[in-house]
């Protein structure tokens, strides 16, 4: 399937459910106790970082979407630490705080990145499941999804409430289920257990042929919408009535750790829905989400930078041929990431030593270089009858697949300007004997501030000049 990056500035998340903060202790470890056979770390650093369902609304707020939050904490400095990490980072926060109980913290020992003890500090809270619903129906106007992130903390009493209500004005409502009793997420649009909670509702599953069964199963009973079953290092499987099971193999190039990829998938998942996304695709952008953030450290957030340069992988934009429209999505990733844009130009109708001198010379202004290229009808209008030599597929493949080269795209006029108005590069470079104000283009470029640099060529080396010396040999 096709991924594109979703409109996540459309999208509006309600996550209803049990916040908590992850806190880590990082030290080294060099020695042993000698009070008992452990490892004594000195710690040097902590660090807090939104966990359980405010992990989630973290996720979606850093993809770009609105984030609202509601959930129990206690009144303590760990709730502190959680409300000003989620408001820094443009969360809604509606808590219920009750004085007497503490905001659950899980601590982690880590040396050296690797994790040597977790403690938790958690008691299920005894919430007031009006004071929670009062808070949400007043958010379900403005909303486009409901997530209910249950990790069994006593957040969640009134799920089916919720899911009536929310179905009752059309909002999809995606849950994150816990226990070993799923009736209480009935009529969800969604649920999304990992493969160890779903068999411990139906029982193990040999292989995808019975996990799809009993799955349409469970669907049936509880009335739900889909079912998306996460299965770690054998990606996802989507259930949807009516429809194919979808496989989605697991997408990590590298697990370090799995803390909070659950979170991540939801919210990736539930961002998309609210961004218009159908279904297939968001689970399918979910996939590659958590893909990266098991290659991070403890529970991380994805970022909008990081999931489009992943999509890019996925449609395999990260270099070579483009059309305009891949190239500005491209670019926009780039500049994402703080990389320069090199732009330059030409036909390039027969690849010479001179030309990857030049590009190469060229790359070296910037982070990413974008070679465009004129296509036929132009090359025969600026160098006459015979030329090119070479289509413009087979000129940008050869450009493409030089190092210096990061994308190759074709324009059809006589001069590059209107894809440079487009793609306003950080350097234009031109090779040859010009001074600055001669290369087309310059006045553009030196409008918004960009640089115009003129680079050397090599000597005696031409595209022309090797077509004179083939015609006067075939004399």
């Amino acid at each position: 399937m096709k991924l594109s990056m979703p409109r996540f500035d459309q999208a509006h998340v309600l996550v209803v459910g049990d916040v908590m903060l992850d806190r880590y202790w990082h030290g080294d470890t060099l020695r042993i106790s000698s009070e008992s056979p452990v490892p004594v770390v000195n710690v040097k650093h902590i660090e807090d970082r939104p966990g359980g369902a405010a992990n989630v609304a973290l996720n979606i707020a850093a993809l770009g979407a609105t984030a609202s939050l509601v959930g129990v904490i206690g009144d303590d400095e760990a709730a502190s630490s959680l409300s000003n990490s989620l408001r820094s980072a443009g969360v809604h926060t509606l808590f219920q705080c009750i004085p007497h109980q503490p905001t659950i913290v899980k601590l982690r020992v880590m040396s050296r990145h690797h994790q040597l003890m977790r403690i938790d500090f958690e008691e299920s809270f005894v919430t007031d499941a009006m004071v929670l619903g009062e808070e949400i129906y007043e958010l379900f106007e403005s909303i486009n999804v409901l997530v209910l992130s249950d990790y069994g903390k006593g957040t969640l009493k009134n799920h089916q409430v919720l899911i009536q209500a929310a179905k009752a004005l059309n909002i999809p409502v995606l849950a994150d289920p816990k226990g070993k009793d799923f009736s209480v997420y009935r009529g969800a649009s969604l649920i999304t257990p990992n493969l160890n909670e779903f068999e411990a509702i139906v029982g193990s599953c040999a292989d995808e042929h019975e996990l799809v069964t009993k799955g349409s199963v469970l669907m049936n009973n509880l009335d739900l919408g889909a079912l998306l079953v996460t299965r770690g290092e054998h990606g996802m499987t989507l259930l949807h009535p009516d429809h194919l099971a979808i496989h989605l193999p697991a997408r990590a190039r590298e697990v370090f750790d799995v803390t909070g990829a659950g979170d991540t998938v939801m919210s990736t998942l539930s961002a998309s829905i609210a961004a218009g996304e159908k279904l297939a695709n968001s689970v399918a952008l979910a996939n590659l989400a958590a893909g990266i953030v098991v290659g991070k450290l403890g529970t991380a957030a994805i970022s909008a930078p990081g999931l489009r340069r992943a999509i890019q992988r996925y449609e395999g934009l990260e270099r070579g041929v483009l059309a305009i429209e891949q190239l500005l999505l491209a670019i926009d990733d780039a500049r994402a990431h703080n990389e320069s844009i090199v732009f330059t130009n030409g036909c390039f109708d027969i690849l010479h030593t001179g030309h990857v001198a030049y590009l190469e010379q060229a790359r070296a202004q910037g982070d990413r270089l974008v070679v465009a290229v004129n296509d036929d009808a132009s090359v025969s209008r600026l160098k006459g009858s015979g030329r090119p030599i070479n289509s413009v597929n087979r000129r940008m493949a050869v450009l493409a697949g030089l190092g210096a080269v990061d994308w190759v795209v074709s324009f059809s006029e006589d001069t590059q300007k209107s894809l440079l108005a487009q793609v306003k590069p950080d350097v234009l470079v031109k090779g040859g004997d010009y001074s600055v104000a001669q290369v087309v283009g310059a006045d553009i470029v030196s409008a918004y501030g960009g640089t115009v640099k003129v680079l050397s060529m090599v000597e005696d080396s031409s595209t022309t000049a090797i077509v004179e010396k083939i015609r006067n040999y075939n004399e």
